[in-house]
């Protein structure tokens, strides 16, 4: 068997502590940086169920003063932390707390689908226009559709989440868009990832005109909307309006 010396032995000890230490440190920090993560992630999902909240009460006022649900469904995500991280690689940006709420503004995602093109309009105004909502960008891709077709409203708003620490500014994205312009972006992004499409422009050239289609259908839909409506306000008489009013004590106003 080999003899170490003291000495020698003295400092195989010291470098293995010291490699300890190390490692230790490195632990520390690869653990502070999740937490980090963690800690994100949560504000972010608070930032959505504040927002389906101020969503879901929107939707019941207008029931309540309109007799019409301007919402048929609203859906939610959150972000992965590897596609948060994949997006910071391709920018080239350093994979840190602040990097992330500065530069990435999809974590929190919300996607409104609204049966008509107005009410799209009408529900962006009203949340944007509440006190601690801020608009930070709007992209109207219905006035001004992308080249594929695609056609939806998309907001990043800016909101507070409250913790028992202080209060945390939160960016997240909300798209809103009517049945149709979600069916059709559906199927659109199912085709897009095939493995394999022959003859590419062609099938881009007919998901553009599906989506001319169903835009014109939309207008369509609220015109026709709009014709029913006016109709019913000019024929109804003192009990039909009478009677429209009662309707609205049998809006479910929630538990």
């Amino acid at each position: 068997m080999e003899h170490i010396e003291p000495n020698n032995q003295l400092n195989l000890f010291e470098n293995n502590e010291a490699m300890q230490n190390v490692l230790m440190e490195q632990a520390n920090e690869i653990l502070d940086t999740l937490l980090d993560f963690k800690a994100i992630m949560m504000y972010y999902s608070a930032a959505i169920r504040r927002l389906r909240t101020k969503l879901e009460i929107l939707n019941t006022e207008f029931e309540v003063k309109y007799q019409r649900n301007p919402i048929s469904n609203i859906q939610s995500r959150l972000k992965s932390q590897v596609s948060i991280m994949e997006k910071l690689n391709r920018k080239g940006l350093p994979i840190t707390k602040e990097s992330i709420e500065e530069n990435i503004h999809d974590i929190a995602g919300v996607r409104v689908i609204c049966s008509y093109v107005d009410d799209i309009y009408r529900l962006a105004d009203a949340l944007v226009g509440q006190d601690d909502i801020e608009l930070v960008v709007k992209k109207d891709y219905i006035v001004n559709p992308k080249p594929n077709g695609y056609r939806s409203l998309h907001l990043i708003v800016r909101l507070p989440v409250y913790f028992t620490d202080g209060t945390h500014y939160v960016t997240a994205e909300i798209q809103i868009r009517t049945i149709a312009m979600d069916f059709w972006a559906s199927l659109e992004h199912q085709i897009k990832y095939k493995k394999k499409i022959n003859n590419p422009e062609v099938v881009a050239g007919k998901l553009k005109q599906c989506a001319d289609i169903i835009s014109y259908t939309d207008i369509m839909m609220q015109n026709i909307r709009k014709e029913m409506d006016d109709e019913q306000a000019e024929d109804a008489d003192l009990a039909e309006q009478l009677y429209e009013k009662l309707k609205r004590f049998d809006v479910t106003l929630g538990e």
